[in-house]
């Protein structure tokens, strides 16, 4: 029964940054410069994820992730002791992807170096823009000349595989400054760019006191040219803000996209799990982990674990919840797996794909579920003809 399930990823969280970035939405906790409890988040992390795998039947890891928060914040060390504990618990894939975000704020010489050593082989650097106008305005602690120093130092730590996050339809940003960031982070080669618009989400400092963004006009604009400035570079846009070279997409990404699974293990961490039940059926459960870091530290020695709630997928829910991940791919997904994970006929599908195919938002029926960039443009209205809401 285990093989037919989906492959399986670990993403780790670290709650803790300098400064919470005004745009900021995520489970992120300001600790300034203060040295952090390491070894408690450590012992933290490992109950966590023996409360998981006591549910769980042996699998391997795909990949891990460790996003934030600001997870350079933590040591190499602690980094080496922590993979070293979970190879003890869980197999790991010959060829596993283990990546660390990084602000380039944070990052001391000798570093990167570290992390190497401790088992980490992919990058993602929070570089958002090389212009310091525009990181000042975002809130960011790093300069565009830190973020260069950053990617230098990785590559001479031996890190062959990174990625780029930049942000495009910043405050007082104009075509040619969100083209130039582009055109820097390309001369730095990276293998992959995750490059997406701005957007003000709520519980945010920007969405309480909105900035000043660029014109609907120019932000379309800015799009356009940029997407074609990255295929041009021999970047091919695999999501809807991922572009990689060949055989660099980000796989732990992926297998959130293609509807895999994944444990999540640290504070406000999600976790998403696949099993067959006793009749056969499939079921899927997401579950969230404790907030607040403090309150989760607290959970170490709590026999009910650090879970703060869970909940089955309902059945009427899946179809949302698998298209909303399939159809960022720009590859799209087979149409069979449309009934491996939704347990609806694939008739179904097919009768309300008739009314998307019409308006122009997919590429290719009858043989996969794949969106048309028109499609990728509108996707909440496709979406919605698709999940019938």
């Amino acid at each position: 029964m285990v093989d037919c399930l989906p492959p399986l990823s670990l993403y780790i969280h670290t709650p803790w940054c300098v400064r919470k970035c005004p745009y900021c939405d995520f489970n992120s906790h300001e600790s300034g410069r203060e040295a952090l409890p390491e070894q408690a988040y450590l012992a933290a992390l490992l109950a966590d994820l023996d409360h998981d795998l006591a549910s769980l039947p042996p699998r391997k890891l795909q990949s891990i992730f460790i996003g934030g928060g600001t997870p350079s914040l933590l040591s190499a060390d602690f980094y080496a002791q922590l993979f070293k504990a979970i190879r003890e618990r869980l197999l790991f894939a010959d060829d596993i992807e283990i990546t660390l975000e990084a602000n380039p704020g944070t990052l001391e010489q000798g570093r990167f170096a570290g992390y190497r050593a401790a088992g980490i082989n992919r990058l993602s650097l929070g570089v958002q823009s090389f212009h310091d106008v525009q990181l000042t305005a975002l809130g960011r602690i790093h300069t565009g000349q830190d973020a260069l120093m950053a990617v230098a130092q990785a590559r001479e730590a031996g890190f062959d595989n990174f990625n780029l996050d930049l942000m495009h339809g910043l405050p007082g940003q104009t075509q040619e400054l969100a083209l130039a960031d582009l055109e820097q982070a390309l001369a730095l080669e990276p293998e992959h760019i995750s490059w997406y618009q701005l957007t003000l989400e709520p519980n945010t400092a920007f969405h309480s006191h909105p900035p000043v963004l660029p014109e609907e006009e120019t932000l379309w604009d800015i799009q356009d040219a940029g997407h074609d400035l990255l295929e041009r570079a021999g970047l091919q846009r695999y999501e809807i803000s991922a572009y990689a070279r060949p055989s660099r997409e980000s796989r732990h990404n992926l297998n959130y996209w293609q509807f895999g699974d994944y444990l999540g293990i640290g504070a406000g961490a999600h976790g998403k799990l696949s099993h067959i039940d006793k009749n056969g059926q499939w079921r899927i459960e997401r579950r969230w982990k404790t907030r607040q870091p403090e309150a989760y530290l607290r959970r170490v020695n709590d026999p009910r674990g650090f879970i703060a709630g869970k909940q089955e997928i309902p059945e009427n829910a899946l179809v949302l919840e698998f298209a909303m991940n399939a159809l960022r791919l720009t590859d799209g997904v087979p149409v069979e797996t449309w009934t491996a994970h939704t347990g609806q006929p694939l008739g179904t599908l097919l009768e309300r794909l008739s009314e998307a195919d019409k308006k122009g938002l997919l590429k290719e029926i009858p043989f996969r579920l794949q969106t048309s960039p028109q499609g990728l443009l509108f996707l909440n209205e496709l979406l919605a003809l698709i999940s019938d809401e």
